[in-house]
């Protein structure tokens, strides 16, 4: 038995959304360059779905409608020319919320050793 209490919750969604807000701050340096950004974009896509699923295992659907719509937005397959200050934009609201989802989506960790019985 080890000394040390065990979190109550998991935050699953953290990892993939620091990396996915990275992603979103990096790619803002290859938006001019079309061939850079693709990976970009898959990337972001792929974060985004990983953290769709997150949500749905939480239980916390709410979230989904926002990284559904970074996942079709950022879409590498049919992608959306946006341009300007509106794409730049959107770079920064993607970061804050794959940010903000990975804070709030929790899950109840099974390994709680700390719980009453």
């Amino acid at each position: 038995m080890t000394s040390y209490p065990t979190p109550e919750f998991r935050r699953t969604a953290l990892a993939p959304g620091i990396l996915g807000a990275i992603v979103l701050l990096a790619g803002l340096a290859l938006l001019d360059n079309a061939g850079g950004y693709l990976f970009i974009r898959f990337a972001v896509c792929i974060l985004a779905l990983i953290m769709c699923v997150f949500s749905w295992q939480a239980k916390q659907w709410w979230w989904i409608v926002g990284l559904l719509a970074i996942a079709v937005l950022w879409n590498p397959i049919v992608p959306f020319e946006l341009h300007g200050q509106v794409w730049v934009a959107l770079q920064f609201v993607g970061a804050l919320l794959f940010i903000v989802v990975g804070i709030r989506v929790k899950v109840k960790n099974p390994e709680d050793r700390n719980r009453r019985r």
